[in-house]
């Protein structure tokens, strides 16, 4: 590698929750640099979720949704002797987070209720509950790392 890594840069806590997680998934949640109406988004879903699960606030219900959906192991391709090998490998804790929030975020939008809010909301619950899209994509990325577990011993 000829450049350096990036430094890794601090993040503010949001002003709500005063949590630097919820900072993360605005900033991906965030089109165009719109922040204020990605928290809006945000919050919102947030009071729907509570609104539907009295049992627990909804920053807890959307925290036990990202445990759900985080995946611990992904695969990735490595070329060995002219063929493609699925190599599983074990994630770190950064990019666990983002991975789970990108799926969180990407199948919210894929969903057919009204607002974007709503959308969110629905999949929080659903994934809260160990069901829903992104769920189910971590756990197809576990079975396929668990099927190509006789390739682990090749390095990335």
């Amino acid at each position: 590698m000829r450049k350096s890594r990036a430094k890794k840069r601090i993040l503010l806590p949001d002003p709500k929750f005063n949590d630097t997680m919820v900072t993360r998934f605005v900033n991906s949640l965030m089109y165009d640099g719109k922040k204020s109406l990605a928290y809006n988004i945000f919050y919102k879903a947030l009071e729907l979720v509570e609104k539907k699960a009295t049992e627990e606030p909804g920053l807890e219900t959307w925290r036990k949704a990202m445990n759900n959906v985080m995946p611990s192991v992904e695969v990735k391709a490595r070329r060995v002797g002219g063929s493609t090998f699925q190599i599983p490998t074990e994630i770190p804790p950064r990019r666990r987070l983002a991975v789970g929030m990108q799926w969180m975020i990407s199948y919210a939008r894929k969903r057919n209720e009204k607002s974007m809010a709503e959308k969110l909301a629905a999949e929080i619950l659903a994934a809260s509950r160990s069901e829903g899209a992104a769920v189910k994509k971590k756990e197809d990325t576990h079975k396929m790392a668990e099927a190509n577990k006789a390739f682990s011993h090749f390095k990335v």
